[in-house]
């Protein structure tokens, strides 16, 4: 792979292309990278204790290396 943890990158295809931002965790073994701000995607989480509403969050999906380049 031809990024790591901590670099700066440009995603250059799918639905975030342009924007820049940080590898927070790379995933060598799917060629993927976890990139802060991109590839957010809503998860919704059941509540926890009885009484206790459950929530959408917005969670950032990993990205495959070849549609990133480092900044």
């Amino acid at each position: 792979m031809h990024v790591k943890k901590g670099d700066n990158v440009i995603i250059i295809a799918g639905k975030d292309k342009g924007k820049k931002g940080k590898v927070v965790k790379a995933f060598p073994k799917m060629n993927k990278v976890l990139v802060e701000g991109a590839n957010m995607t809503k998860r919704h989480q059941r509540p926890r204790k009885k009484g206790e509403k459950g929530q959408v969050m917005n969670v950032a999906m990993p990205i495959h290396v070849s549609n990133i380049r480092v900044a």
